[in-house]
């Protein structure tokens, strides 16, 4: 295939693992690992099966503040002695081990100097997108609260699509949710799941976006 554009996701691809990012979070925060596991399990499945919205969704999409699902989040949630959970903050504590995988820009940015066009797509979670290092990354950023569409509903792909100029079998889309992925390929993207830097550069050079050198 011929790439002329390349489509990322940002949380668990351009930033650390999200297990190993909420893992950091449970810890510090001392909350019932367990009890979170519940119901973040129920809350994803509800988010991604197509039926009807919840607070993932709505929070995703902008539908829903990001106080209010702060509030509903900590309403489920103890902590390891029993207590209540503290609403307000609660997102910037379950993303604060976020830190940039720098092998992971530097190989956008050597994709966009070989003349493919390059795209952020998240679903945010009330996040503060490092956005100083997308300059000479990105040629579009898209954001689901602020589009009011989320992965995967293919509007938000075509729409990622239109802004870029390209049509869906010339782009690479990587995403560590499988889910995102089959939905991305299901419109004739070239899916990349992305499970570490090292394999997603990989598929990158087989795709001939990368030079064997690029680290």
């Amino acid at each position: 295939m011929t790439v002329k554009a390349v489509i990322t996701d940002w949380g668990g691809v351009l930033t650390p693992p999200l297990d190993e990012t909420i893992a950091a979070w449970l810890a510090a925060d001392r909350i019932d690992a367990e009890r979170y596991r519940v119901v973040m399990r129920g809350w994803v499945r509800q988010a991604y099966d197509g039926a009807g919205t919840n607070p993932i969704h709505g929070l995703e999409d902008g539908s829903l503040p990001t106080g209010e699902f702060e509030r509903l989040l900590a309403a489920e949630l103890l902590t390891v002695e029993g207590g209540p959970v503290a609403a307000a903050g609660l997102l910037t504590r379950m993303f604060g081990a976020f830190a940039p995988v720098e092998p992971m820009y530097a190989a956008l940015r050597a994709v966009r100097a070989a003349g493919a066009r390059t795209a952020l797509l998240s679903n945010s979670w009330g996040n503060v997108y490092p956005r100083d290092l997308f300059a000479g990354v990105f040629d579009e950023v898209v954001i689901s609260c602020e589009v009011g569409l989320r992965k995967p509903d293919e509007r938000i792909f075509r729409h990622t699509l239109d802004l870029l100029g390209s049509q869906a079998a010339e782009c690479v889309f990587i995403d560590d949710i499988d889910h995102n992925v089959r939905a991305a390929e299901a419109l004739g993207l070239h899916g990349v799941h992305h499970t570490s830097a090292d394999s997603t550069i990989a598929e990158l050079r087989g795709l001939d976006l990368l030079s064997c050198e690029t680290d």
